[in-house]
C-alpha cells in the first residue's frame, strides 16, 4: 500500500481506545473508527439484542443500507436502547446506502426520505451510493455512469440541505472514483469496499482516495459469510496467540493499522464485545508478517466490470 494514504493511522493513540478514536472526514464531521455492521441481521428481537450489546460493548456508529431490509428495527431499537446508556441521537453515527434500484434523479430523494422514515431521523451522519451499477441496467451500459453521476448530484443536494452530514461512495474502484471526483461539488467522504488479508486494492485506489482526502472503509474484513479462511490463516492464529486474542481482534487492528475504518458485524453478545476490544499494537514485524500473505481470495462482488 503506498505511504500517502494514512485514513486512521494517524488518530489511533495508545492512550485512548478504539472505541473511543474518531476520524475527522473531509466535510469536517467526525466519524467513529469503528462501526458496528447489520448486514444480513433481521428481525426486531435480533436486531434489539445485537444493538444493546453493542452499545454495551461502546460501540457509537452503526452502518446500514435500504438493501438490507432492517433500517426501521435498527431505528426502533436505537430510539428504545439510546435512553438507557444516556446516549441521544447527537452521540451515535448512523450511515446508510441507496439501492441500486433507486439510483438516478427521478429516485435518489425519494430513496433517503424513505431512509430517514424507517430509522426515524431528521437526518443521517452518512449516506453512500452502495454499488456503481444500476438494477436492471447491463454492466456495460454507459447507462450506470448517467444515473450514479444523477444520484450524486441528488445526494449533494441532500448534504447541502442539511439532512445528510456527509455523503460517500460503496465498491468504487479508483475508475468509478475518478468520474465522481469529475463532477463533484462535494467530494465523497468514505468508500466502502471488501479489504481483508486476502484481498487488497490496487495502488490508484489508495493513491486517489489520499488526494481527495476520503477515508476508506472496510467491509468483510473477517472473510466472507461462513468463510472460516481468513480467521483461521495460519499467520493470524500465531499472532493472535502472541498477543492472547482471537483471529478477528488481529484482523480488524490490522485494518485500523493499515488506515481502513472497520464495520464488523455479530449477533454473539461477546464476539461484540471482543471486535471492538482492540486495543493492542501489533508490531511492524507482525504488521509485515500479515502484509506479506500472498493468498489472494474476493468473497464479496466484483465491481471492476461495472462500466
Amino acid at each position: 500500500m503506498t505511504n500517502l494514504y494514512k485514513g486512521t493511522i494517524e488518530v489511533l493513540n495508545p492512550s485512548v481506545k478504539v472505541a473511543d478514536t474518531e476520524v475527522k472526514l473531509n466535510c469536517g464531521i467526525n466519524m467513529p473508527v469503528i462501526g458496528f455492521g447489520t448486514y444480513t441481521i433481521r428481525g426486531p428481537k435480533v436486531i434489539h439484542n445485537a444493538i444493546d450489546a453493542a452499545l454495551a460493548a461502546g460501540y457509537r456508529s452503526f452502518d446500514t443500507a435500504s438493501s438490507y431490509g432492517n433500517e426501521e428495527d435498527i431505528g426502533v431499537a436505537l430510539k428504545e436502547l439510546l435512553p438507557k446508556y444516556n446516549l441521544k441521537r447527537k452521540d451515535i453515527f448512523v450511515t446508510s446506502k441507496l439501492a441500486p434500484k433507486d439510483q438516478g434523479s427521478d429516485l435518489v430523494y425519494d430513496a433517503v426520505v424513505r431512509s430517514l422514515n424507517h430509522l426515524g431521523f431528521s437526518y443521517l451522519d452518512l449516506y453512500l451510493i452502495h454499488w456503481p451499477g444500476v438494477h436492471g441496467v447491463d454492466i456495460s451500459s454507459k447507462e450506470n455512469k448517467k444515473l450514479r453521476k444523477e444520484s450524486w448530484k441528488g445526494l449533494e443536494d441532500l448534504f447541502k440541505a442539511g439532512k445528510l452530514k456527509s455523503i460517500g461512495v460503496s465498491n468504487y474502484t479508483a475508475r468509478h472514483f475518478q468520474e465522481v471526483l469529475s463532477h463533484a461539488t462535494v467530494r465523497p467522504a468514505v468508500n466502502q469496499v471488501e479489504y481483508h488479508i486476502y484481498y487488497r486494492h490496487p495502488e490508484d485506489l489508495y493513491k486517489i482516495c489520499s488526494e481527495s482526502g476520503t477515508l476508506l472503509q472496510a467491509y468483510s474484513s473477517l472473510g466472507g459469510n461462513g468463510v472460516k479462511d481468513v480467521l483461521a490463516d495460519a499467520t493470524v492464529k500465531k499472532i493472535a496467540d502472541e498477543h492472547s486474542v482471537q483471529p478477528a481482534q488481529v484482523l480488524l487492528r490490522w485494518s485500523l493499522q493499515t488506515g481502513f475504518g472497520i464495520i464488523p458485524k455479530s449477533v454473539n453478545p461477546e464476539r461484540i464485545k471482543s471486535n471492538i476490544d482492540l486495543d493492542f499494537l501489533l508490531s511492524d514485524e507482525q504488521m509485515k508478517a500479515l502484509n506479506s500473505i500472498q493468498h489472494r481470495q474476493k468473497f464479496a462482488w466484483n465491481p471492476d466490470t461495472i462500466v
